[in-house]
């Protein structure tokens, strides 16, 4: 009896569930490793949308970067240094190569284009925290 093996890679299996349950975004495979999204998001029907990419890495955390429109200069929840989002702490959530992208991160990065959107109006941002200790240098 011949045994088969699923030969699709997490990449595969990452762009094969971002087609599916977001279709608008495109696919370029950089690596057998590495894969970037880059699609629209628009958290609410009155909102602006938001073109974003999302870089999936295997086990390294997901790098997501807006691309237009522009964010405003320093906004909250965002690495100055890389340009990228953050979404979420370390602490509170570790993320695997195994967690899919369309599940996890789209759906963070549209609450965090929510958060986004209500700060520029109100100046509180209204989305999850975590405290953060400044590194000693």
């Amino acid at each position: 009896m011949a045994i088969y093996r699923n030969k699709s890679t997490k990449v595969d299996i990452q762009i094969g569930a971002m087609k599916a349950i977001y279709p608008q975004f495109r696919v370029t495979k950089k690596t057998s490793t590495e894969v970037v999204f880059v699609g629209e998001l628009q958290p609410k029907p009155e909102y602006k949308k938001y073109k974003v990419s999302i870089l999936y890495r295997g086990n390294s955390n997901p790098q997501i970067r807006v691309i237009e429109p522009k964010l405003v200069e320093n906004p909250p929840h965002f690495y100055k240094n890389s340009g990228t989002l953050c979404l979420y702490h370390p602490k509170d959530f570790k993320w695997r190569k195994e967690l899919l992208i369309a599940k996890y991160i789209v759906p963070i990065t549209a609450a965090w284009l929510y958060f986004y959107e209500v700060w520029l109006e109100t100046g509180i941002w209204y989305g999850p925290e975590a405290k953060h200790t400044t590194p000693k240098e």
